[in-house]
């Protein structure tokens, strides 16, 4: 008797054990049946059934925030700490650390501004004058884009590259006194890279630009008046962020006009910096007095007072466009024998840039 028993029992277990993994084979076949909007060949069912999915992931959203609302509500009710706000995942958060973030009391960068190659201009000493000039080979768009880099640098001056090399322009801009170079090249008609060569002692920074929005394509733009503009440098913390930071200040004058209202603006995000140039206006907008019951008060005679508030927005002047750093050389430019402190790993469009840099030398 107790023989059977046991076979019985053994029995049943085997057909407990087959029925539970015959479940999850079934929730993994029902997994692997599930068909995706990518899968439908068919554009229409493959619409509606994204729209549906879409809908579905809405529902759940908004029942996931209310029931977080209601457990903060509960916990205020009861007087208890509130949950913990999750903090969503970003690119910027979850960066590795750069042990070359430079921190405020980092004596030996205070003690190396003084020395570097701009601390005359940003001590006021030396007047920025900047020269401005192209490639050889010049396009229709490139003096478009110069006619607004001079009106966004003060004391610029543009010059004809004509068929002189870049070394001879270097040393007659020391004769004259300038404190920056900046070289637009273009290719193919529209301007793709900047050279801003500091003088006398360098360094020179090689640029990528791309993304170029000249003025008369900005909606609703403003021109800039002469004034000298504010300048506002974001999330330059590295210690070759710093420098390239310094490098784009000794551009411009270190006493800003602030009655001109003007702002250029240099932000740097994930190693890309973002040029913009703005204009800010104060409007006068009148807004109505109303009493706790929600009706317009009203002064002796029955008017309805209205009461002046000032708003303040921003209006883009233009040009807009995207710099992304290739490299910084030591002194000024030279394509043979000059030495870098710092180049980008990737090859970056690996023919334009031979061709760019070919076009910058002196050959």
């Amino acid at each position: 008797m107790g023989e059977k028993r046991k076979k019985r029992e053994n029995e049943e277990g085997e057909e407990s054990v087959g029925v539970n993994s015959n479940y999850e084979n079934n929730k993994e076949e029902k997994k692997k049946k599930e068909i995706l909007p990518s899968m439908i060949k068919n554009k229409e069912k493959r619409s509606a059934v994204h729209a549906k999915l879409k809908h579905e992931k809405k529902l759940e959203k908004r029942k996931k925030a209310r029931a977080r609302d209601a457990a903060e509500k509960r916990a205020l009710e009861l007087g208890e700490e509130l949950p913990p706000k999750k903090i969503p995942r970003t690119i910027e958060n979850t960066r590795e650390f750069d042990e070359t973030v430079c921190k405020p009391d980092d004596e030996e960068l205070f003690a190396g501004n003084d020395a570097d190659e701009f601390s005359s201009i940003l001590k006021q000493d030396r007047t920025p004058k900047v020269l401005i000039t192209t490639c050889r080979f010049n396009s229709t768009r490139g003096p478009a884009f110069i006619s607004e880099l001079l009106s966004v640098i003060p004391n610029a001056h543009y010059y004809k590259r004509g068929t002189y090399d870049l070394k001879k322009i270097v040393e007659y801009a020391n004769k004259k006194d300038f404190t920056s170079i900046i070289v637009v090249h273009t290719n193919r008609r529209e301007p793709d890279a900047l050279l801003i060569i500091g003088l006398p002692d360098g360094p020179t920074a090689h640029f990528k630009l791309s993304r170029l929005v000249l003025r008369k394509d900005i909606k609703n733009h403003g021109n800039p008046t002469s004034h000298e503009p504010e300048l506002v440098l974001t999330n330059f913390t590295t210690r070759l962020g710093h420098r390239i930071g310094r490098l784009i200040q000794s551009l411009f004058p270190q006493e800003p006009n602030f009655r001109g209202r003007r702002v250029v603006t240099f932000h740097n995000q994930r190693d890309f910096i973002f040029f913009r140039h703005h204009r800010y206006i104060f409007d006068i907008k009148e807004t109505k007095h109303t009493d706790s019951e929600s009706k317009k008060t009203k002064n002796a005679k029955g008017e309805t007072i209205s009461k002046e508030k000032v708003v303040a927005r921003l209006q883009e002047c233009g040009p807009r466009f995207t710099l992304k750093l290739i490299s910084l050389q030591h002194g000024t430019f030279d394509a043979k024998s000059g030495e870098y402190e710092w180049v980008h790993k990737v090859p970056l469009y690996g023919t334009e840039t031979f061709l760019m840099m070919r076009a910058l030398t002196d050959e």
